[in-house]
């Protein structure tokens, strides 16, 4: 089967970079399409539109390049297709709480189109055709209840309840969908499929007890559903439950509690450190107690001492100085929004961090409002003249670097937005 990519060139602020190359699961986004669709593909092009296909007949898998899909989708999805014998496109039923729920804020990739949404995924078993039916997937979500918190902050019970998806599908446009992407749709997601597996196969629930019992470690700290790479040195003292992964050359200190993450190669989580449902990108440093909750720090990442994370993305190249927080809830009862095509939309979500781009300095001390967005390239320094206090997006113009003599020339800017 041939599949054909379609470019989309949108950059997703503040990283100011196609959704392709931003990270999901340590991967670039167009790393991990490819990777699913290894086993079912054998060639591929990339074009702008469709109509640059020719009229060839043959098998044809026709994708946005801006979409996440994993493993479990992907194939239920190529293999009732190609059953069908038809041509099929993507679709969700207009209740599927996932897509509901979250996958359909903030972007115009999945829409309603007649009783169902649809999206930029195509099966053809004979080349491009024009006349294509509905595919409903299923995205199998699960509600799962958190943890408990006081009732403002969630349902009228105090259950704080997450629609996750088993089979994750979604539309990134911004940089919410990467978060997501990553923790609800990914880490969190493969966690709940790991709790279906263990409810339906007795056999993988005794090897799970079998291995706790021979490497005398409780179940969720056993290497059955704690996977890590090779050269990798782990304090004993270090707390790690799964599911968890983690990548080469991993250096994990005394004192460090980790849940549920993804952890890529060459990092170092240094002593008092605690992460969890978070993903850590290759060659990070985590200096001693930063915390991270339901966060994506990409490609050598800093986060110094003291800080706290929740609910952010961080992108490559990223330093967080010490004692920096990163708020997730809003006092007063008002929607989050954030900024998306030029005005501000609901995200949905009742707590949200804040994304940084790429290449950029933040100084000590300073705490964000939720949902802001700091763009590519910006410094803030710790200082005097800085609000402590962050309360909007901060633009590349607005960076403090760019007030000092040949501060442009000291700190280029790598990660220029659309005009």
């Amino acid at each position: 089967m041939r599949k054909i990519i379609l470019r989309d060139k949108r950059k997703i602020p503040p990283f100011n970079e196609p959704a392709r190359e931003l990270s999901v699961l340590t991967k670039p986004l167009w790393l991990q399409q490819r990777d699913v669709l290894a086993r079912y593909t054998t060639a591929e092009r990339e074009v702008e539109s469709v109509h640059e296909v020719g009229n060839d007949r043959e098998e044809t898998l026709v994708y946005r390049d801006n979409l996440y899909f994993d493993q479990a989708f992907i194939d239920e999805f190529i293999q009732r297709a190609q059953k069908s014998g038809k041509s099929c496109q993507v679709a969700f039923k207009l209740d599927d709480p996932a897509i509901t729920g979250q996958a359909i804020y903030l972007q115009r990739g999945i829409r309603r189109q007649g009783n169902y949404y649809v999206a930029d995924l195509w099966y053809y078993p004979y080349g491009i055709e024009p006349v294509v039916r509905p595919l409903v997937m299923d995205t199998e979500a699960r509600e799962v209840g958190f943890y408990h918190v006081p009732t403002h902050m969630s349902d009228f019970q105090g259950d704080l309840v997450y629609n996750l998806p088993t089979k994750p599908f979604l539309s990134i446009e911004h940089w919410i969908h990467i978060l997501h992407a990553n923790i609800d749709f990914g880490i969190f997601a493969i966690g709940v499929r790991f709790e279906k597996r263990l409810e339906r196969d007795l056999g993988l629930l005794m090897k799970m007890l079998w291995r706790g019992i021979l490497e005398r470690k409780q179940v969720l700290t056993s290497s059955e559903i704690v996977v890590t790479g090779k050269n990798c040195t782990i304090d004993p003292t270090a707390i790690i439950q799964g599911p968890t992964f983690i990548g080469d050359n991993v250096d994990i200190g005394p004192g460090v509690v980790i849940r549920n993450c993804v952890i890529g190669d060459d990092v170092t989580i240094d002593q008092g450190c605690q992460l969890m449902l978070s993903v850590v990108g290759n060659g990070t440093f985590l200096p001693f107690r930063a915390a991270l909750y339901r966060t994506v720090l990409m490609d050598r990442c800093m986060v110094a001492q003291n800080s706290c994370l929740q609910m952010c993305v961080v992108g490559r190249d990223s330093f967080v100085g010490a004692g920096t927080t990163f708020t997730d809830f809003l006092l007063v009862d008002k929607p989050l929004r954030s900024h998306f095509g030029g005005k501000l939309e609901e995200t949905g979500m009742t707590a949200l961090g804040s994304a940084i781009g790429h290449n950029v300095r933040i100084g000590s001390g300073l705490v964000f409002f939720p949902a802001r967005m700091i763009e590519s390239d910006v410094i803030m320094f710790a200082s005097d003249d800085r609000r402590r206090v962050i309360t909007g997006n901060v633009a590349y113009e607005d960076s403090d670097h760019l007030k000092l003599k040949d501060g442009e020339k000291m700190h280029p800017r790598l990660y220029k937005r659309d005009a």
